[in-house]
């Protein structure tokens, strides 16, 4: 496939929706040029929503890191991350006790504090779980992984609670040629041991798109609503944003200042299956 202009190609949209790191930012800060798109595509009147699988931040850290970077156009209502979505499962699910955590104290103090206790793993003595109502998988760092994953596998063979993963992404890029072990490899690794299956949010999972296509209706545009097939999704990894994108009935756009190098897109794409329906080098071009 031929890599195709996003700025040409997002003309034939009403909105789109961005992944944040490794398409609007990576590891040096915003990808130069973002501003210049930010402004092309409010000119054009195509609405705009940043999904993001970072679930360590609320809306309002991710809006205040954005606007650090230098993209202050960005409103607080037009990002959507995995954690508002597990927040809020976790607000409906349980009722009492405490609910413990694989992760950082950050993620955990916007994540978990719907008006229960909660307690990181390291903290937790498996002879005195009887308050434990459920687990959270948050972070990748923030505990000991020598330590705390077997206990997280004991935990939750132990006792029967709901199990969820607020970030479903497997890697994530720390230079131009690493990556890092993200939350959902940990959680996958957990579900392969105990052949469970926990509850995911974040891309390539439903909840994230369809929040994402029902506050934007509600928002309108105009008098009119979207159709799904006016909405382009536009990521750096096929196994989240394109998945998740074409799974909601989505136009998709894989584009390579993230995840996926120009040198293994093809092999990526066929060994996958995962097939976007345009490729482009980046948002700003």
């Amino acid at each position: 496939m031929e890599p195709a202009s996003f700025l040409d190609i997002v003309t034939n949209f009403k909105a789109v929706f961005l992944d944040s790191y490794g398409v609007v930012k990576n590891y040096n800060g915003l990808i130069e040029g973002v501003p210049e798109t930010f402004d092309y595509l409010r000119e054009k009147g195509i609405a705009i929503r940043i999904l993001t699988n970072d679930a360590s931040r609320s809306q309002e850290q991710q809006l205040a890191s954005f606007h650090r970077m230098g993209l202050r156009g960005i409103e607080l209502e037009e990002i959507i991350t995995s954690g508002m979505l597990a927040k809020q499962f976790l607000k409906h699910k349980i009722i009492r006790g405490k609910v413990a955590y694989l992760g950082t104290e950050n993620a955990a103090e916007y994540i978990l504090q719907s008006g229960f206790p909660s307690v990181p793993v390291r903290d937790i003595e498996l002879d005195r779980i009887d308050d434990i109502a459920g687990f959270a998988f948050l972070d990748d760092e923030g505990f000991d992984w020598n330590t705390d994953i077997n206990k997280t596998v004991n935990l939750i063979n132990k006792k029967n609670i709901p199990v969820i993963v607020a970030n479903s992404d497997r890697l994530y890029p720390v230079s131009k040629n690493d990556v890092a072990v993200a939350t959902g490899s940990i959680a996958q690794l957990v579900e392969s041991i105990l052949n469970r299956e926990f509850i995911h949010f974040g891309k390539p999972d439903s909840q994230m798109f369809m929040y994402a296509y029902d506050h934007l209706n509600e928002v309108g545009n105009g008098n009119r609503a979207f159709e799904r097939d006016e909405i382009l999704m536009v990521g750096d990894t096929l196994h989240t944003d394109i998945l998740g994108g074409n799974k909601f009935g989505l136009k998709t756009m894989l584009v390579l200042t993230g995840n996926t190098r120009q040198e293994m897109m093809d092999v990526l794409i066929r060994s996958t299956g995962i097939i976007p329906d345009f490729i482009g080098e980046s948002i700003v071009k």
